[in-house]
């Protein structure tokens, strides 16, 4: 599933004539924009939450060496270890390193989605070091050998009797009831206890770093990253340069913006800071704490216009109102960023040529800027980049043959009002006969399982015409 962004039509296709996958998103689809809207209801003052938040995380990023140099020297007077990794396999060998050096064997994981851009989990286990998922949805995907579907509920796309199933056939526990949810947690808690206990090292992501303190912000609503951090000897900490806040006020800033976007909850079950690694006087904690730092292509967007990624806090709301999203889920972008934020950062950090179709995977609707906490212009990205694509010479012959016909349309009224004429009648042919229009040349994707309406007697011109006297509505202005 790595690096098969280049397949996104045949993975929505498959996704489409899924019939498992079609009633969970639709579920997810209604309940998760549901909690947000409520949470927001209640939160009059959002907008200048989130105007805030904006441009404290510009600003950071207008200034970010200095920040990364003041975050370095606070975990270093700590205790801590900083650590630079300028490719995904940089960090893997670094992460890998410090797992060898402590003579760690067995290490346990929070949810990262860092962690997932490097394939981190298959390059320890490479390394002979057994790795296993802590939070829930990780750990079900992990038994299922699939890569996560959303941001922050990486099983969305499993029903809870695909989980039971797979929990029978990965645990050896005889018979039991798994017929619930609660019975599933009751397993999935029962396992990973031990694993927990065992753990040589733990790592976890952050969902900010605060260079004032040296401190990292993790959320979560389950407590596995707080276990993760706090029971092994080493404490790994994998992120991205981009996550870094210059104080603890604005770490609260984006808390605010966070929680109630992810999940619509005002605040998170569990919110830690961690500074550094256990004190003389502190009765639990890790002997080492690192924090590997990735860039893996954010530097190159500093500069340029799609800058404005490098705010993204990886909520998932943009992938909670996207209709393409809720349609084909996660899996169809064919890599770990999916929906909205996926189809610009993908293609960004992949290269456009490895991911030339996912820009194309967008309808123009707005929800997903009119959703981002962080007023990230997603559709404005996803023009840009179309753009790219055409310039770059990437988009398909019958793709630039179709758009070069339409613009030829477009210059000339009089072949339009001619090509409408025609085409009026056509559409209401093929909207009787709708099996016909996945038959199309050309148009069979766009087709299949659409209906066209039946056209009106007239055209939009025509009726203006017999209304206004005018040929054009132009010359009425």
């Amino acid at each position: 599933m790595r690096h098969s962004s280049e397949q996104f039509v045949a993975n929505a296709h498959a996704a489409l004539n899924d019939a498992q996958l079609q009633p969970v998103l639709n579920a997810v689809a209604l309940f998760l924009p549901a909690m947000r809207t409520g949470v927001l209801a209640q939160t009059p003052d959002f907008e200048a939450m989130r105007d805030y938040a904006v441009r404290m995380k510009d600003h950071t990023l207008e200034h970010l060496d200095s920040y990364l140099t003041d975050f370095e020297t606070r975990v270093t007077e700590r205790g801590g270890h900083v650590h630079h990794a300028a490719t995904a396999a940089d960090l893997n060998r670094i992460v890998t390193g410090i797992c060898a050096a402590a003579g760690a064997r067995r290490v346990i994981k929070g949810k990262s989605m860092v962690g997932e851009e490097t394939a981190l989990n298959e390059a320890l286990e490479a390394a002979g070091l057994e790795v296993v998922e802590t939070d829930l949805g990780e750990y079900i995907i992990q038994q299922a050998g699939e890569p996560p579907s959303h941001i922050i509920a990486p099983a969305l796309h499993k029903s809870k009797e695909q989980v039971a199933q797979l929990f029978r056939e990965r645990h050896a526990r005889g018979e039991r009831d798994l017929s619930q949810v609660q019975g599933i947690v009751r397993e999935a808690r029962s396992v990973l206890r031990e694993r927990f206990l065992a753990a040589d090292a733990g790592i976890t992501g952050a969902n900010c770093l605060v260079a004032e303190t040296g401190s990292v912000m993790l959320v979560t609503n389950e407590g596995n990253g707080d276990l993760c951090s706090t029971l092994p000897r080493v404490h790994i900490v994998v992120t991205g340069i981009e996550k870094l806040v210059p104080t603890l006020e604005d770490a609260g800033a984006l808390h605010r913006v966070l929680c109630r976007s992810a999940t619509g909850q005002v605040t998170s079950v569990y919110t830690t800071f961690y500074s550094g690694p256990r004190g003389a006087e502190d009765p639990d904690g890790p002997d080492e704490f690192h924090v590997v730092l990735l860039d893996n292509g954010r530097r190159a967007l500093l500069g340029g216009k799609y800058r404005s990624m490098l705010r993204c806090i990886r909520c998932g709301a943009c992938l909670n109102h996207c209709p393409i999203y809720r349609h084909v889920g996660g899996h169809a972008y064919g890599w770990v960023y999916p929906g909205p934020m996926g189809s610009v950062l993908t293609p960004l950090l992949t290269g456009l040529d490895q991911a030339r179709e996912l820009p194309n995977a967008c309808t123009a609707c707005g929800r997903c800027e009119e959703a981002c906490p962080m007023r990230i212009p997603l559709p404005e990205h996803l023009r840009q980049l179309r753009d790219d694509a055409a310039a770059q010479g990437l988009t398909p012959p019958a793709w630039r043959a179709g758009v070069s016909a339409m613009m030829t349309l477009f210059r000339f009224p009089a072949l339009y009002r001619v090509a409408a004429a025609l085409g009026r009648p056509l559409l209401g042919w093929l909207s009787r006969h709708p099996a016909l229009l996945a038959k199309l040349p050309l148009l069979s994707g766009w087709g299949a399982g659409r209906r066209l309406p039946v056209p009106q007697g007239h055209t939009f011109l025509g009726h203006w015409q017999k209304v206004h006297g005018a040929r054009d509505p132009e010359q009425r202005l």
